[in-house]
């Protein structure tokens, strides 16, 4: 005679999801979500303050006199620029030592071209606008990590503002208008702020398809450069409003 109960309990054995799985694969994945992102602002804050401090530095020197004009003005201005394009097209190709080492050269270059603004501004507001620009990101990057609103539609029309702000920084090479640069300054503040929030999101929905792959690691530096950029731009436009100048 067939034995029922046999039955129920071999067709019932490991064809149901436990519950304790999902809540320990979920706890795994925050885990190493938590992990990627921290790494991320490790090398992002490691960047800024190599850039405050060889800044700082190169301004108390007087070599920051060298940068402000003349063919080495360029040479410092444009090399950050050229070393952001390599990483950005040549990131797969790059191991990530050698993206390590271009992040960190990237945030030096960053540091003897922003020495000039201490030749403008004074650095008790150099100081404000930074430790305002750090609270302003600390909350935006907040916001786009917590938020359950999906950012991602907003990055085509932040890229294009990106776009529209550099042509009309160079349209005011020429005019030289207070006006246009203030405009620039407010709607750049606004363009990068937005950006903060956005690349942080991206940065979070991104680990779900890089956790255990070989481009994890190079992800964390290239993550770790958006984020630079969006805290040095902001800070750049904020000090046109907050800075006094010498």
């Amino acid at each position: 005679m067939a034995n029922w109960n046999d039955t129920d309990q071999r067709q019932g054995f490991g064809s149901v999801p436990r519950a304790g799985d999902a809540v320990a694969r979920q706890e795994t994945f925050d885990a190493g979500l938590r992990k990627h992102m921290l790494s991320i602002y490790n090398y992002m804050t490691s960047g800024i303050l190599l850039t405050a401090v060889v800044a700082l530095l190169t301004a108390r020197s007087g070599l920051a006199l060298t940068f402000a004009s003349g063919p080495l003005m360029w040479i410092v201005a444009l090399s950050p620029l050229a070393i952001v394009f390599a990483m950005s097209f040549g990131a797969n190709r790059f191991s990530r030592t050698t993206l390590q080492m271009m992040f960190w050269g990237f945030a030096t270059l960053m540091g003897l071209s922003m020495s000039t603004i201490f030749l403008v501004f004074t650095g008790e507001s150099i100081a404000a606008t930074f430790f305002a620009t750090a609270g302003a990101f600390a909350g935006l990057s907040l916001f786009g990590y917590t938020t359950k609103k999906n950012l991602q539609g907003f990055g085509t029309f932040l890229v294009m503002g990106v776009i529209g702000l550099l042509i009309a920084m160079v349209i005011n090479i020429f005019l030289q208008s207070s006006i246009m640069a203030l405009a620039i300054s407010f709607i750049g503040v606004l363009i990068f702020a937005g950006l903060t929030a956005y690349d942080t999101q991206r940065l979070k929905m991104e680990y779900q398809y890089l956790r255990g792959t070989e481009f994890a690691g190079k992800a964390v530096i290239m993550g770790a450069l958006s984020l630079y950029l969006d805290f040095i731009n902001m800070f750049q436009f904020l000090l046109s409003f907050m800075g006094n100048r010498e």
